[in-house]
Formats: C-alpha cells, structure tokens, sequence
C-alpha cells in the first residue's frame, strides 16, 4: 500500500528553529546527532523554593536584536521565537513572501501561550496598581498572536489559524497545514508550534502536580524517556516552525524540499485531564489512521519521532499504543525521542518532531535518546539509546500527545523521485 508518487501531498521546504540547543535549526539538528543535552538550572528567575529547579532554556536569544526594542516590549516572548524561526523558515525554503501573499497563511499554535507575561502583569496589578499594568498585557498574551505576529512580520494575508491541543500543538499545526493546501484556501502555509512558559507560577503548578524530574544536580541526565530510572519530565521553551508548499507551488519554484507531508490523524484519549489512557488504544488509533491516510502499511514505516516525555504512564502507554500499531513490525521501527536532549517544548514539541523525522529522511541518520541506559521492561522497542544510528528513512512518523487526551501523528515522507 505504499504512497502513490502520483499523490500531490504538500511538500516541506523550509525549517527554522530555536530551541535549548541552538538558535537555528541545522545547529538544533547537529546537537541532536551529537547527544548532547540542552538542559540545566533555570536562569529565567529565582526557583531556589521550589523542589524543580532545571529546564530547557532557550539561550543566546536578543529579542530586540530581532525586532527592535519597542516592538520586543510589546510581544510575548512565544511570539517572538515564533517570529524568529519563521523568519528562518522563510529564508530557509527561498520564499519571497512578498509574491502572492494573499495564498500564503500562517498557523502557528501553542499551549501555554503568554503564561510569563500573565503572571508579570497580575503582580505588577497587586503590587503597584492599574497603572502598572502594560496596555499590551492582552493583545501580547493571547494564544492567536504567535500566529498573527508572523503573519505582520512577513506581510502575508492568506488564512491565518491557532489552536491549542496541549503538547500536540505542533503536529496539529502541520496537518492543518495539509488541508489549507489540499482544500485550495492556499498555496504556501508556514506552520509550527511555540512556546516559552518557564516562569514561577509554572513551574509552582507543576511541582503540585508532579510530573517534572527532580534531578537538580544532574540536570543532562534528568531527561530519560524509556528508562527504567526515570522520574518525570523536563519543561522546556522553542519554537519550530515550516514551510508548506502546495507541491505544484514547490516544483514551479524548482524545488523539491524536505519531503512531503503525507498524511496524519488526529484522535482523543477521552479519559483523564492529564494522564494517558492507559492500554493505549486511543493513541494506536491514531497513529493507524495516519498511515492510512497516508496510503502506508506499518511494514513501511522507517522511523518514529517518539513522543517520549520520560514519564512512567506516557512512555508504557506510547510503547503499547506503537505495539497495536504497528502488531509484528513493531520491533523492527527504530523510535527516539528528542526530549532526552531538550525537554519538553509544549506547544512546540511535535513541530520539533516533524522537523526531526524531515531531516532524518534527508541525511540518513537517526538522534538518539540518550541517558537511556537501563530500559524499562514496558518500554521494550528499539529506541535508538545513547547514540545516533544511520539509517535508510524514506517513511516518518512523528507522535505527539496531549494533556486532556489529545492525540495527534503526522506521516511525512521522502520527497516524490527521491
């Protein structure tokens, strides 16, 4: 059943990135071949009191570098990693946005969106009054304006959408991606997901929750998915955003890009606010849905993105869910999980995925998930420990799922010819 090279899926041409590695993309992807962690202390503020003092933090980042000091204060810093890596995105694919406009959209999506800013203007509002209160706490903060900010910053007009499915956001952007471009509403989508909530009342939540690892003095190896000493998850901040291209758009621009996106699925636990359900039928049902509609059988599939968040439920309940996937080929697909090495980006996670499976198929090469060095007897594929693996991938799978149930896979493929 494999993907007719006659099918016009969409087609990737440019990726941009910013991430606790690096602030591009091809030096977030050499990080990942490297294994090398971007985790450590948080310096966004004082989390001496609290029991989680580690994070994936974005470094090296000048938002007035990038868009000037008067419109940085006016933008919620999710908007402007967003905006960073579309800008790179855009570069990236050799997009002049300025031809045809009108057929370009923009879907950026987040969970978290401008939590920090919130939590900055409430205190500001107790400690000093009304007055202190910006005028662009609103318009900065609310879940849309990742997504409208990108599209002001490259004077684009097509149809412009965010949505917010918890730590499937990513993945969700790119399939809607696909069906602006199938349903004719664009020729060019720049999609992708964001996040930057590392802030107190965050992480202050989280920590009453406990989900989060608690390996303070060891934070590079704090993110373990699949092992059997894991303890929880790391937060972390990003965005990856790229560029879909309807395919006839693509080849009258002489380009075949990244590869195409071929299919995905979108699906719901409907079981817990936060935890997996726990057989994991309801996320296996998303991933045969994916490659159903991706036209693939599982003995095709290459590679998969894992979600991998290195908690005890999500990385059984992943592991069983590929299991009912995929029956017999299970444990010939190679897994890995990129959170080993950046933590948790949230709303940006499953775009970092797709990313990830994109440029797998490119080079030939799997990232690791590294500290994985005693696997958990529920956890038993193959997830690619402590080292990069070569590796023939023409067939991807990214995984994505979100707190409340959501369940979103998205199946990419080499590009048609390769």
């Amino acid at each position: 059943m494999s993907n007719p090279t006659s099918r016009d899926d969409p087609v990737v041409t440019g990726i941009g990135a910013i991430t606790p590695l690096a602030n591009t993309a091809p030096e977030t992807w050499q990080g990942l071949l490297e294994g090398r962690s971007g985790i450590g202390p948080i310096e966004r503020f004082d989390a001496s009191g609290l029991p989680v003092r580690i994070a994936g933090e974005v470094s090296g980042f000048d938002p007035e570098a990038l868009l000037g000091s008067k419109r940085a204060r006016r933008s919620a810093r999710f908007s402007q990693l967003a905006i960073a890596a579309a800008r790179e995105a855009v570069a990236d694919a050799g997009l002049d946005t300025g031809d045809g406009p009108d057929r370009i959209g923009v879907v950026i999506n987040a969970a978290c969106a401008g939590t920090p800013e919130t939590e900055r203007n409430v205190r500001a509002l107790v400690e000093r009054g009304p007055g202190a209160v910006t005028p662009y706490f609103v318009p900065s903060t609310i879940l849309n304006m990742a997504a409208c900010e990108v599209a002001i910053d490259l004077s684009v007009h097509g149809p412009v959408n965010a949505s917010a499915l918890a730590c499937a956001s990513g993945t969700a952007a790119v399939l809607e991606a696909r069906r602006l471009i199938l349903s004719g509403e664009a020729d060019v989508v720049i999609a992708g997901g964001t996040d930057a909530a590392i802030n107190e009342a965050m992480f202050a939540g989280l920590a009453m929750m406990g989900p989060l690892s608690e390996r303070n003095d060891a934070p590079q190896e704090a993110s373990r998915p699949f092992d059997a000493d894991r303890d929880g998850f790391v937060f972390g901040e990003g965005a990856v955003v790229l560029v879909v291209e309807s395919a006839a758009h693509a080849r009258a621009r002489g380009t075949t890009g990244y590869g195409t996106v071929a299919g995905g699925a979108l699906t719901s636990d409907a079981f817990h606010m936060s935890a997996p359900e726990p057989s994991g039928v309801y996320s296996a049902r998303a991933l045969e849905l994916a490659l159903r509609s991706a036209a693939v059988d599982p003995g095709e599939l290459d590679y998969i993105c894992a979600h991998g968040t290195a908690t005890r439920a999500n990385d059984a309940a992943e592991t069983r869910a590929i299991r009912i996937a995929l029956g017999d080929a299970a444990d010939r697909v190679p897994a890995s999980s990129p959170k080993s090495m950046v933590g948790h980006l949230i709303g940006a996670a499953g775009a970092l995925s797709t990313m990830v499976c994109l440029l797998a198929i490119r080079d030939g090469i799997l990232p690791p998930t590294i500290n994985l060095h005693t696997p958990d007897p529920e956890c038993d594929l193959d997830y690619v420990p402590l080292r990069a693996r070569p590796a023939q991938v023409r067939t991807a799978a990214a995984n994505a799922f979100g707190f409340g149930g959501q369940n979103c896979v998205v199946v990419v493929q080499a590009p048609a010819g390769s």
